[in-house]
């Protein structure tokens, strides 16, 4: 077994014949020595071993226990899934009870039995390893299962919508998503439907914006047979489609005035009209609108009728643009890394660090559209493993977005650049760290300090 391939075992003992004795004992794990609770603190931070042996008597009370139940009470506060075996020789069995209690996942009786406290490591090493696996399932069945499971993203803003979405999705309310082009608008409503009572019926969606404006109430409410020249049978108009389903309307300022009565009559009554019908058909839909024109503008320019914005827009939910996302551009450039290099070009697997570098400087105009879509000709482009910043076509450069307070200016990079290395690094802390160039308890106090997460 190689030194890199070695389980972490922490042992948190003050006396250095039991520290060397123990050393000796288990060689087959990386062993860490730590004499008393900041000593034990740094390391579990530094190198997150999975199980720990923690001495009581710790100094400054090596004949008591308050100092090892304090140690026990921070082990667990920062890393809960630590196994902590305890060991005392004072009270053993009331510390042994406070211990079980408190969280330790075993106890043994000073004098050490080598053997024995062997047999409870051993054990301790495998239900970690089984809790860790379980865990790992257990998110990805919960992704699977989430109702934005499709969507990829780490940063707050995006997490925020994803709550909004799934708070609303039961509800019969009318939602209007307002983004830019290119930013997941119809994932968004999707993922809508996916979370609503109506999930098993039909998710229908409809571009108003690519359908001439002559075809777009036929599309819309349908049409009778003989309506007109070339209506050789009866046809369901999209909305009749989606009864006990979600219609989707993108583009939604689109909709020519005209049409836009007719579907405010819809919203009043729920029944429509085919083309050329005269019976009222009534349809059971839930109707989600997109946009990424300025509707209110539109209403006072008298463009988009103000009585149809209050019909659909009863929940607004705005979506920010990729470049107001710190850190997604990365984790999205590596999604479509793999799912295009699958397809397309298998001897690609990452990244140069000035690609992404470039991919994180970026302003991203077109969004995760644009996004996409220089991954696919990079992937198709790239000569070697790794994609080149000319692979994506990108210059780089910084935006200079910050504000001019001060203070608030460097919060405001300190936050931008720990979820870019985070991207980067996949969420491994020592490796964030490492590319930040400062040490791993500093990294965890300002991700605590900003309330960011991996």
């Amino acid at each position: 077994m190689t030194a890199e391939a070695k389980a972490k075992l922490l042992i948190v003992e003050d006396d250095e014949g039991l520290q060397r004795q123990l050393r000796w004992a288990y060689d087959d794990y990386e062993v860490l020595i730590a004499s008393d609770r900041d000593a034990a603190i740094d390391i579990l931070r530094a190198q997150e071993p999975p199980v720990v042996t923690l001495d009581l008597g710790l100094p400054p009370d090596p004949n008591g226990v308050t100092e090892g139940f304090a140690t026990l009470e921070k082990i667990l506060a920062l890393k809960p899934e630590t196994k902590v075996i305890v060991a005392s020789g004072h009270g053993a069995r009331e510390s042994a009870l406070r211990a079980i209690a408190s969280g330790a996942y075993d106890f043994y009786q000073k004098p050490v039995d080598i053997d024995q406290l062997g047999l409870i490591v051993r054990r301790a090493f495998q239900l970690h390893g089984i809790e860790n696996e379980n865990r790992r399932l257990e998110t990805q069945v919960g992704e699977d299962r989430t109702v934005l499971g499709t969507m990829i993203t780490a940063a707050p803003e995006m997490l925020k919508v994803a709550r909004t979405i799934e708070r609303v999705a039961n509800t019969g309310v009318s939602v209007m998503l307002l983004g830019a082009s290119g930013t997941g608008k119809e994932l968004l409503a999707r993922g809508l439907h996916s979370a609503s009572r109506r999930a098993a019926g039909a998710f229908v969606a409809i571009n108003c914006a690519a359908i001439p404006e002559n075809l777009l109430e036929a599309e819309l409410f349908g049409y009778e047979k003989g309506a007109f020249t070339g209506a050789i049978k009866t046809t369901e108009g999209k909305i009749e489609q989606a009864h006990n389903g979600t219609l989707f309307l993108d583009e939604v300022g689109d909709i020519p005035l005209a049409l836009q009565v007719k579907l405010l009559r819809f919203l009043q009554e729920r029944t429509i009209e085919r083309i050329g019908g005269r019976k009222p058909i009534a349809v059971d839909t839930r109707i989600v609108c997109a946009t990424h024109q300025d509707l209110p503008e539109m209403i006072k320019a008298g463009a988009f009728r103000e009585d149809l914005w209050y019909r659909l827009a009863e929940i607004v939910v705005r979506i920010p643009g990729l470049a107001e996302r710190p850190g997604d551009a990365a984790l999205l450039a590596k999604h479509f890394l793999h799912r295009f290099a699958r397809e397309m070009n298998p001897q690609v697997k990452g990244f140069t660090p000035a690609a992404l570098a470039a991919i994180d400087a970026w302003s991203w105009p077109g969004n995760v559209r644009e996004l996409e879509n220089r991954m696919k000709r990079a992937v198709i482009m790239a000569d070697g493993k790794h994609v080149t910043a000319e692979d994506l076509d990108l210059e780089s450069g910084e935006r200079e977005d910050f504000p001019l307070n001060l203070k608030a200016a460097r919060e405001a990079a300190d936050r931008r650049v720990i979820r870019q290395a985070l991207a980067r690094c996949d969420d491994n802390i020592s490796n964030t760290a490492k590319l930040l160039g400062i040490s791993r308890p500093t990294l965890y106090d300002l991700l605590k300090q900003y309330g960011l997460q991996p």
